[in-house]
């Protein structure tokens, strides 16, 4: 996924987004564990993921934050 991709989404597509990746996130841990997992650079994929989409809902609650004083 793509820094912008995720500007484009509103604040709950984010959110929205955010819980599945979380979901996919267990997931794997998950897998990994019990020795599963055979895509082991989706859990990279999916952490940075989690972190941009993170990332960029901070910016947009802070620039909504500024534009509101």
């Amino acid at each position: 996924m793509k820094a912008t991709d995720v500007r484009l989404m509103t604040p709950d597509q984010l959110d929205d987004k955010l819980a599945e990746l979380k979901k996919e996130r267990f997931n794997l841990r998950f897998q990994k564990s019990t020795g599963q997992l055979e895509n082991t650079a989706r859990v990279r994929i999916v952490r940075r993921d989690i972190a941009r989409i993170e990332t960029i809902a901070r910016e947009k609650r802070a620039h909504a934050a500024k534009a509101k004083k």
